[in-house]
């Protein structure tokens, strides 16, 4: 992508002639449609690749719809604090504009220019006043002191000690309860001792190094997420990302032409920290997976594998999507083509990388692919904005942003070589942790299929339940299953109770705090091991436990595990003398299905509580031992 040294963003489409009209336009209506209007708007306007200016532009309109925005938008809302020792006046309004296109509302605080570090030790700054969700650390090899080379090694590494001295001070000093991200720093561009410079500890550059793979580290030990600022200077090029004499003059840390591309980056782990990122690469087949029409060119006449450039590019694409299944991407394939065609290949070219077996959800028809893409969406059980569509055909994306705008459509050029960075430079997988569970998931939406399949030969649901085998753990929270149940609390909107919010370091304060009782569920079944499915927060008290996080994967709903984890909660709570369990249900835009969860349980409503919520109630002498079908097993740690 040699579009990237320009600060481009290929994977949207260039932006159109009328641009400025449309977002006059979006102000002029802002009053008469209300915030939630504007912003979607907005949002379908941002999917274009916009260069500084226009970014700023639509930042004004943003900043004046978002104070009135409502939960009914779907947006997912972050107070993000930045902080700087360097010029951030650009940058600020490029990531507010960028999270909007990703489906983040950020409200942003700037500490004043050189006051980072005072407002972070000081608890009644304006910082700590400020209630940030999220604080990005991006200090400069200039603010760290990284600033000249050094012959005796033991200078080099006092340096990386004074600076990551300074790094620790501001993570630690974050305010309470929100998500760090810390930003690497970029490697000099200009050599010292040239080759040496990866040698020698005290040259700049292996400062740097030194430097970033502590920030690493830290992020291991604090429950911070790191973003690659080196990583993105070395996309786009060393030697332009960092502007001497903008520095100089202005102490912006990078060259203005890249703060469109640094903003979308950002807002991409900002949407991954909210749970946003997508689910499901889908893909068409013919010219998007191998090269050629099957149902004219035959198996034999398509281009893909070895022999040829084209064959090696479609291959490539394949590989990619493997590699994303790897970690939990499922793969699906959306095709107008005979369906008994559209699997030769997957069934009989040797050198085809991906099989049906890969496949979570293949459909390949004459109907229209936005009609296509929404069913596939439903057999998985998830939502429209959780798919990826990749297809070589400009008419078919464009037809399907036009019906189903909530999809993510790469833009993608004639050359199949650019298909597997137009996904992966877009950052709709995008991820801050990575865990066991995430290996099996595209194996679990596959098993999900299988278990509809059993459903409808047996009939009757009881008996159903009770031939999938299934086997119920459950455990207190944990490290093993930290980034997991961060992943959940983060992502699930359905089955959610609460719809509350916790990182990855809430959850690691959680597992020690004697007030809080937790779950992890997990269950396998017949057909496999649908990892961990469940989490459940309850706050301790001594007559009552209140139940403050309750959700579930929608893959097993109806499975009975709900009934499972209440009663470990019960028998928890009675053997800590508590006489009854209370529960809220505080509504949102996506967990309507969950109204009547309490309910359903055994809880009588009590009142009222919140904008539309309610609270319920069960006494624990009311509560029976359920008859499961599964077995259970409660842990007081997670086996090894």
């Amino acid at each position: 992508m040699s579009d990237l040294s320009l600060g481009k963003l290929p994977w949207l489409r260039p932006v159109p002639s009328d641009f400025r009209a449309r977002l006059k336009a979006i102000r002029a209506s802002a009053s008469e449609v209300g915030a939630d209007a504007t912003l979607a708007d907005l949002a379908t306007l941002l999917l274009y690749d916009l260069d500084i200016d226009k970014l700023t532009a639509a930042d004004r309109v943003l900043t004046a719809a978002a104070p009135q925005a409502t939960a009914a938008s779907g947006l997912s809302r972050v107070r993000m604090a930045l902080l700087s020792q360097a010029t951030t006046d650009y940058i600020a309004p490029a990531i507010r504009a960028s999270a909007l296109r990703h489906g983040v509302l950020v409200d942003t605080y700037v500490p004043p220019y050189g006051q980072a570090m005072a407002e972070v030790m000081d608890p009644s700054s304006d910082l700590h006043a400020f209630g940030a969700d999220i604080v990005l650390v991006a200090e400069t090899a200039q603010s760290l002191g990284l600033t000249q080379s050094f012959i005796a090694p033991d200078d080099g590494r006092a340096a990386v000690d004074r600076a990551m001295a300074t790094v620790r001070a501001l993570v630690e000093g974050a305010p309470r309860g929100a998500t760090v991200i810390l930003q690497t720093i970029p490697l000099p561009a200009d050599p010292w001792a040239g080759q040496m410079d990866r040698r020698a500890p005290g040259a700049l550059a292996a400062q740097v190094a030194a430097v970033n793979a502590a920030m690493a580290d830290l992020c291991d030990t604090h429950a911070a997420v790191l973003f690659d600022a080196d990583a993105l200077a070395a996309l786009a090029g060393r030697s332009g990302w960092f502007d001497a004499a903008l520095w100089q003059r202005a102490k912006q840390p990078f060259a203005l032409e890249f703060v469109p591309l640094y903003g979308d980056k950002l807002a991409q782990v900002l949407r991954a920290i909210r749970g946003r990122s997508a689910k499901c690469l889908v893909l068409d087949l013919d010219n998007t997976c191998w090269g050629g029409i099957i149902g004219d060119d035959g198996v034999e006449g398509i281009a893909i594998g070895q022999g040829s450039a084209t064959g090696e590019a479609y291959l490539a694409l394949q590989q990619y999507a493997l590699s994303l299944k790897a970690r939990g991407v499922v793969l699906a394939v959306c095709s107008k083509n005979e369906e008994a065609a559209a699997k030769l290949p997957f069934e009989k070219h040797p050198d085809m990388a991906l099989r049906l077996d890969d496949i979570a959800v293949f459909v390949a028809n004459w109907t229209d692919k936005a009609s296509n893409l929404a069913h596939i969406a439903k057999v998985l059980n998830i939502g429209i904005d959780a798919l990826v569509f990749l297809d070589d055909n400009p008419a078919e994306r464009e037809r399907v942003r036009q019906m189903l705008p909530q999809v993510n459509v790469p833009e993608v050029s004639a050359d199949p070589a650019g298909y597997p960075a137009a996904i992966a430079q877009g950052g709709y997988f995008e991820t801050v942790g990575l865990s066991a569970d995430d290996a099996q998931r595209a194996e679990q939406y596959r098993a999900n299929a299988q278990r509809a399949v059993a459903m409808e030969t047996i009939g009757d649901y009881d008996s159903y339940l009770a031939s999938l085998d299934m086997v119920c753990t459950l455990a207190p929270f944990d490290r093993t299953g930290r980034t997991r149940i961060a992943q959940l609390i983060n992502k699930s909107n359905q089955f959610n109770l609460t719809t509350r919010r916790y990182t990855e370091a809430d959850v690691a304060a959680m597992e020690t705090d004697p007030d809080i009782f937790t779950l992890q569920v997990r269950l396998t079944d017949k057909f496999g091991d649908n990892g961990m499915i469940s989490v459940v927060i309850f706050r301790k008290g001594p007559e009552e436990w209140v139940c403050d996080t309750w959700l579930m994967s929608c893959r097993v709903l109806k499975r009975r595990v709900e009934e499972a984890a209440l009663a470990v909660v019960a028998e928890a709570a009675r053997a800590a003398g508590a006489k009854r369990l209370v529960g809220d249900y505080l509504p949102s835009p996506k967990n309507a299905m969950v109204s009547e969860h309490f309910a359903k349980l055994g809880f009588t409503e009590v009142g009222p509580i919140g904008e539309g919520g309610t609270r319920w109630a069960l006494e624990l002498s009311d509560i029976d031992a359920p008859d499961l079908p599964m077995s259970v097993t409660v842990h007081d740690t997670v086996p090894a």
